[in-house]
């Protein structure tokens, strides 16, 4: 059993003989879920044969998540579970799974089971490689239906991917999330890169490599609720497109131009207006003018001030995540 741990200890866990196989799974308040979760992801793994493992990260639960891990770990060697300091949100806690987790291939899954774990083997079927092609690198899943998720939901990801593809050169596959099979090699990549607002899934698909999907049915939470409210599926979103793409501050630029020939034309019509000793409502025009013009500049501070915020954070140099507890694993 580990104790306390800090980043030395993550180090020297890695070091430890690699299982074969990691699932890395991210939990807030999912205790009434966690029993069986783990009981479809042991009958998988089960089902595979081989040294595996499960990283559980309690990410500052407020109900009996921590307690539940550390009982499954005492039952299960193969469980090893992570108690953050505090909450950091679903990407970090999912970042300090990974930077624990030891195996040469990683099974990324939320705990809700939103996602089979009984998709596995044809994941590793497809990272093996089939009818004479190359393995791959990552396997990600890729919806073809959401159940249990409201119009709304539905509606506003497929904007956001939509969204994110215009404004990014990089191809983010459309109606996918965390869930995926990735290699050791990918894993390495993708945790040598240091930024705070973490975007997982398009910096795994930034890193390349031979990445396919698996088409599959999402199914509805087991136990508990949402963890994405409408608040976090707006940060969430923010910290996408200011991680992946610039076009936010190029945009600025545009709205300068355009909001400058604003300007000009009514500095155009005011002049002709006098030469013509024509009655010009003047207030009327000119708070409208400063209403438009001085909107606009908020809008455009406010762009640049949340990529100045990013920068800011990051140059802090702070650890991404804090880890309290590490239980379980290899005795």
């Amino acid at each position: 059993m580990y104790p306390a741990t800090d980043g030395l200890l993550v180090a020297t866990m890695n070091e430890l003989a690699r299982p074969a196989l990691s699932v890395v799974a991210p939990c807030y308040n999912e205790q009434d879920v966690l029993p069986e979760f783990l009981r479809r992801v042991g009958a998988v793994l089960d089902s595979l044969g081989g040294n595996s493992e499960i990283v559980l990260v309690d990410d500052g639960s407020r109900d009996r998540t921590w307690e539940t891990m550390t009982a499954l770990a005492a039952a299960d060697s193969r469980i090893v579970a992570v108690r953050l300091m505090r909450n950091h949100g679903h990407q970090l806690a999912l970042t300090a799974g990974l930077s624990v987790c030891r195996g040469e291939r990683i099974l990324i899954i939320d705990a809700d089971l939103q996602d089979p774990p009984e998709l596995l083997p044809d994941m590793m079927v497809l990272m093996d490689g089939v009818d004479g092609e190359a393995g791959a690198d990552v396997v990600y899943g890729q919806r073809r239906q959401r159940d249990g998720e409201s119009l709304f939901k539905r509606a506003t990801a497929a904007t956001f991917y939509r969204l994110i593809n215009r404004l990014t050169d990089v191809d983010i596959p459309a109606d996918t999330g965390d869930f995926r099979l990735v290699s050791r090699r990918v894993l390495d990549l993708l945790l040598a890169m240091p930024e705070r607002h973490r975007f997982i899934r398009g910096m795994v698909a930034w890193i390349g490599g031979r990445q396919v999907p698996l088409l599959y049915d999402r199914h509805a939470r087991v136990a508990g609720e949402s963890k994405y409210p409408l608040s976090k599926m707006i940060r969430f979103a923010a910290d996408a497109v200011t991680a992946f793409s610039v076009v936010p501050l190029m945009a600025s630029m545009t709205i300068g131009w355009v909001m400058a020939g604003v300007g000009f034309g009514f500095f155009v019509y005011s002049i002709v207006g006098w030469l013509m000793d024509a009655n010009l409502p003047g207030w009327t025009s000119i708070m409208a003018a400063l209403g438009l013009l001085g909107g606009m500049q908020f809008l455009m501070l406010g762009v640049i001030g949340a990529y100045l915020g990013r920068l800011y954070d990051q140059n802090k140099g702070r650890p991404l995540f804090m880890i309290r507890d590490i239980v379980g694993g290899p005795k």
